[in-house]
């Protein structure tokens, strides 16, 4: 059996906070749509970019057990890390647009309609996927075009997957208390 590596919380954080804003599976998505198709790309980048940092946080709480000590921390890590992605972000958009805009509070307004739908659909709730790729469809203003819901669907699905991957992979170095 492969030994697994060790990470400090800090470490692991920073890893799944950079896989959320890393753009090559994002661009791969995109890429796969067809050019004669009616979806608004701008914002299915926009919202795709959206979903997979949510959906990493979503891993998080989804694959770690509650028991697990190390998970109040380094989710708490995660979105401090998010949030200074953001913050960067909104400053780059006001320099360059002059729009301010909040980008870690869309975030979390996104969070909350993807909740809302999943608390309204609790049959559906058992497979998030089915929910997701609707609702980012929605998001996108895209609500019945098949090539986008599947967009979305993905994007969950293969976050997700990677995320309990790399969980499963590390092993987490045990907070020494004093």
């Amino acid at each position: 059996m492969e030994e697994k590596e060790t990470l400090t919380i800090q470490n692991l954080a920073q890893d799944l906070a950079a896989f959320a804003i890393d753009r090559t599976d994002l661009k791969e998505l995109l890429a796969a749509i067809p050019e004669n198709s009616n979806s608004n790309l701008t914002a299915i980048e926009y919202e795709l970019q959206l979903l997979k940092i949510l959906s990493v946080g979503w891993g998080i709480s989804f694959f770690m057990p509650a028991t697990d000590k190390n998970k109040g921390p380094l989710t708490q890590i995660f979105w401090e890390l998010i949030k200074e992605f953001s913050k960067n972000i909104s400053t780059l958009t006001q320099t360059t647009t002059g729009q301010n805009i909040d980008y870690f509070e869309i975030l979390k307004e996104r969070l909350n309609t993807y909740l809302e739908i999943m608390q309204d659909n609790p049959d559906e709730a058992q497979n998030p996927a089915n929910i997701m790729g609707p609702a980012f469809a929605k998001a996108c203003n895209c609500e019945n075009d098949t090539i986008t819901v599947l967009t979305g669907t993905k994007m969950f699905t293969l976050t997700l997957g990677a995320v309990k991957e790399y969980l499963n992979a590390v092993k987490i170095d045990d907070i020494k208390l004093n």
